[in-house]
Order: C-alpha cells, then sequence, then structure tokens
C-alpha cells in the first residue's frame, strides 16, 4: 500500500461511470472542505521543513561580517602604550566537520516526518471512514423514519378501527384506550427519529459543507460476506505490520531515541571548518592609517567541560521520553489487536444477525397476517395485533441497522488492518443505486398485510 493514498484517487475516480458517483462525491467534497484533513495535511508540510531547517545545520554557512574597535594597549615591561581603531568586513565560510548533535538532531527529524505522514495516511484513513459512516448513517436515519411512519400509520389504523367497533358495541372501551396509547406512542417515536434524522443530516453536513437532499441506498442484493482470509491471526498480523497508528508510534520511539543520542552528544567536542576574506583597517596616533586585505582558514576545536549540569540532566529527561514513547508504543500495539479481533468477530455477528433478521421479517409478517385475521374473528384483541405490528417493523428497523452496521465495521476493520483505502469506496459506491429504496420495499410490503376485510 503506498504511504500516501490521494494521489491514486485520481485515477480511480476517472474510471468510474458519473452515475455511481454520488458516496464518492461526497468523499470528494469532503477533501476540499473538511479542516481534519487539511490540518494533517499541514502538519506533515510543516515536519518536512522542520527536517530541512535540522538539515541545514549539516551544511556550510555563509555571511558577511563587520567590527570596529578601539584598542588600548600598554606593555607590561615599561616599553610604552598605544591605542588604535580597528575595522573588518569580509565574508566567513563555515563548515562543520563532527557535530555529532547536530547528525542525531537531523536523524530525530527525519523519524518525526516518518511519524508526520503516517499520522496524515491515517487522517485520510479516518475520513474515508467518517464520510461512511456519516452517509450511512443518513440511510439508517432515513430507514428508522420510514418504518417510524409505517408503524404510526398501522396503528392509526388500528386505533380508529377499534373506535368504530366500540362505536357499533362489539369491543370494551379499553381496546380503544389501548390504542389510543399505542398511537400517541408510535407518533412520539416518529418525531424522535424525524429529529435524529436531521441530526445525521448536520453530521454529514460538516464534513462537506453542504446539506444532503437524497442518497443512494443500498441495493437488496448487496451481499454481506464474511471477512477474507477468515482467520483473525491474519487479519491480526496484517494490523501489526501496517497499522497507521502503529506506524507513527514506531517513528515516534525511534525519534526518541535519536533525540536521547543528541543529549548525549552534548559531552562530545565539535570540529568546524572556518575560513574568511575580507578588508581591514588600522589607524593610530604613530603610524599613518593602514590598509590591506587577508584571507583566514582554520580549524575550530570546541570541547565541553562543564554546562552547569544541563547536559546530564537532558540525558536524563530523554531517556525518560524513550520510556514513555515505548510504552504508547505498546498501548497502541494492544489496542490495535483488541480493536482487530473485535471488529472480525462483530463483522460475523453482523452476517448471521441479518441472515436471522432476514428470516424474522418474514415471520413476523406471518404473524402479524395471522393475528390480524385472529382479531378480526375475535381470537385476538387489540394489544396482541398492536405488539405484532410494533414487532414487525421493528424486524425491519433492525435488518436494515444490520446492514449498515456490516458496512461500517468492514471499512473498520480494513482501517485497523491499513489496508483502507479510496478503491473501498468505489466498490461500496458500485452496490448503490438510486432506485434502491432500502427498507421503504419491505415496508411497502407491509402495507398489503393491512386488514384483510378491506
Amino acid at each position: 500500500m503506498k504511504k500516501r493514498l490521494l494521489p491514486g484517487l485520481i485515477a480511480l475516480l476517472a474510471a468510474q461511470p458519473a452515475f455511481s458517483l454520488d458516496l464518492m462525491e461526497t468523499y470528494e467534497k469532503a477533501l476540499s472542505y473538511d479542516s481534519g484533513i487539511a490540518s494533517a495535511m499541514a502538519r506533515f508540510q510543516s515536519q518536512q521543513a522542520a527536517s530541512d531547517v535540522s538539515k541545514s545545520a549539516l551544511l556550510p554557512q555563509i555571511g558577511a561580517y563587520a567590527d570596529a574597535n578601539h584598542i588600548d594597549f600598554d606593555a607590561d615591561n615599561g616599553q610604552g602604550s598605544d591605542s588604535y581603531k580597528s575595522l573588518n568586513y569580509g565574508v566567513q565560510l563555515t563548515q562543520p566537520i563532527f557535530r555529532a548533535d547536530s547528525w542525531f538532531r537531523y536523524d530525530a527529524s527525519k523519524f518525526q516526518t516518518d511519524a508526520a505522514q503516517a499520522q496524515y495516511n491515517l487522517a485520510q484513513q479516518q475520513l474515508i471512514l467518517d464520510v461512511a459512516t456519516a452517509y450511512f448513517n443518513v440511510l439508517r436515519a432515513q430507514d428508522t423514519v420510514t418504518t417510524a411512519q409505517a408503524t404510526e400509520a398501522a396503528i392509526q389504523r388500528q386505533f380508529e378501527q377499534a373506535q368504530e367497533r366500540y362505536d357499533v358495541g362489539l369491543i370494551a372501551i379499553t381496546e380503544v384506550y389501548e390504542g389510543r396509547a399505542s398511537y400517541d406512542d408510535s407518533k412520539s417515536l416518529r418525531i424522535a427519529a424525524e429529529n435524529q434524522l436531521n441530526v445525521a443530516r448536520e453530521q454529514l453536513a460538516r464534513l462537506t459543507g453542504e446539506y444532503a437532499a437524497d442518497l443512494e441506498n443500498l441495493r437488496e442484493n448487496f451481499p454481506l460476506g464474511r471477512p477474507d482470509p477468515m482467520d483473525p491471526a491474519s487479519w491480526e498480523a496484517t494490523a501489526l505490520e501496517q497499522n497507521w497508528s502503529i506506524q507513527a508510534a514506531m517513528h515516534q520511539l525511534n525519534a526518541s531515541e535519536a533525540n536521547l543520542k543528541v543529549a548525549k552528544a552534548g559531552h562530545m567536542p565539535t570540529l568546524d571548518l572556518v575560513a574568511s576574506y575580507g578588508e581591514t583597517e588600522l589607524e593610530n596616533a604613530k603610524v599613518p592609517q593602514q590598509e590591506g586585505t587577508q584571507g583566514v582558514i582554520g580549524l575550530k576545536l570546541n570541547v565541553p567541560l562543564y554546562m552547569g549540569g544541563g547536559t546530564q540532566a537532558g540525558v536524563r529527561q530523554q531517556r525518560s521520553l524513550v520510556t514513555v514513547a515505548e510504552q504508547d508504543l505498546n498501548t497502541v500495539r494492544r489496542d490495535v489487536q483488541v480493536n482487530t479481533r473485535s471488529l472480525f468477530l462483530t463483522i460475523n455477528n453482523n452476517v448471521e444477525t441479518a441472515s436471522a433478521l432476514e428470516q424474522t421479517i418474514i415471520s413476523r409478517r406471518s404473524a402479524l397476517d395471522a393475528t390480524r385475521a385472529g382479531y378480526d374473528v375475535g381470537t385476538r384483541n387489540i394489544v396482541e395485533v398492536l405488539d405484532a405490528e410494533r414487532a414487525f417493523y421493528v424486524a425491519l428497523r433492525d435488518y436494515a441497522n444490520a446492514r449498515y452496521d456490516y458496512v461500517i465495521n468492514s471499512l473498520q476493520l480494513k482501517q485497523a488492518a491499513g489496508t483502507l483505502s479510496p478503491q473501498d469506496l468505489i466498490e461500496l459506491n458500485n452496490w448503490l443505486s438510486e432506485g434502491a429504496r432500502g427498507i421503504e420495499a419491505m415496508a411497502s410490503d407491509g402495507k398489503t398485510l393491512e386488514d384483510p376485510s378491506e
């Protein structure tokens, strides 16, 4: 997998037909609008510049210099005294020959750049996951509204029918009260579902800067396949090798170890090559003003002897920071291991749950039909009918949620393994269709289960 995901996105999008880009268009808008990915990119670019700054300390330094001095000189042997003025100006070259701290600091900056790039790649994967989650949460909320509206309509029909039967003396007033209470409850649930839909749309708009109108839904034949490979140990091994959080933590540990070397290098001498060329002017009372040019080249050695204890303290500080980085890496690895295995198990549970709920829908539809028929002949009461109505639509909602949970958890598993890319969104987008109404189709089928006498 390439370290940078975005360049490959352009070629992938170019190959896709225009009619299947709704999810991808949402992702594209998020790429250009979301502040999180922009911040991660800027942080990566900043660290790249910081690495260049560290590298510059190893390269030649050229600068102009000038100094003016007034000097009084008194000889110790009584030969007299003198005073004069000097003016020097020119250019100076300094080339570091041995500076261990600068080399180790440059190494640390390169590791920090690698860590920033890993964080940037993680941010790209997180944006993919955030877009998909927000997109399907809107669809999830729409399905919840659909089932809530259908439940309310069905219970309202039962309530009105109970009122009619009470008016002609066929049932007791208690059944009317039961119907009214259930209808009021279903109405409140529908209101809450509509509010949740508005919240979901707000969350999607936060990523894209636009409010979504109609979103394409999953086709009914969308396959819920098992993870491939069907071995949690394989997923765990891939995650430990490719997960970007682990990669970032490893680079941070390498950077901390390099910074420890920087601190220890404070005990080492430094050696520079120094060369200069410039003009010199001398003036005193005994000798006329003298002017000339001079070129100087030499070596400058600096041996640190005592730095107030700061070097030793810096070593202790960096050694502790290495321990922090080691423990942080252990924590990230353990979290990734647990998260990867948990998601593997959850996806398999989503597949089994969706399959069971698909059969549950059929069973509850038949049960609702039978309960309504029993109510017509007097063997079932209104409470049983209302319970059957609710159970049928709850099964519809739970089935839709199981499919959405499967999609999101599958993407999360790939993120944990470090393999999530825009290609996964493109493949998922191919299973979306403008004509796919999701749960609406099943809810519409439920309308055929209205009172058989009608």
